[in-house]
């Protein structure tokens, strides 16, 4: 199955008095573009979290490479590069779809827990999410 990219618009309220798009918006992308992903492969996040499975932020970097301001539509390239039985990693291009520019690039690493923030073994506990998951791997290029 293909992944589609994720596509929005930049709202006016997520830019500065420049017209370019502020950086504290961009993890708001991320995390949108990860949840329409995890939605397409058939493991929607509202119905993991029903099943006791939270996937908590572990780290978020960035790499700021042109600015997009209000009415730009972007368009997020997302793909899962590591897998283990209790943590994952997902880069990110982010493009400018009008003009087809690179304008960030981005990386995130996640934990499985329970709700009490305990680590949990997917593949032991959840093993049709964890093989959901695998069958996505791409290798880390």
């Amino acid at each position: 199955m293909e992944i589609v990219p994720y596509r929005r618009r930049v709202n006016y309220y997520e830019t500065d008095r420049m017209n370019i798009v502020h950086h504290s918006n961009y993890p708001r992308y991320l995390e949108e573009a990860r949840l329409d992903y995890m939605r397409q492969v058939g493991i929607a996040y509202d119905e993991l979290e029903r099943k006791g499975i939270i996937i908590p932020v572990l780290e978020l970097h960035h790499h700021y490479i042109r600015s997009i301001g209000f009415g730009d539509i972007i368009e997020v390239h997302i793909k899962l590069t590591k897998l283990t039985a209790v943590r994952f990693r997902m880069k990110y291009e982010i493009y400018n779809a009008l003009t087809g520019e690179l304008v960030h690039k981005a990386e995130t690493a996640h934990a499985f827990v329970d709700p009490n923030l305990v680590p949990l073994n997917l593949k032991k506990r959840f093993p049709e999410e964890y093989a959901t998951f695998e069958k996505y791997l791409e290798n880390d290029e």
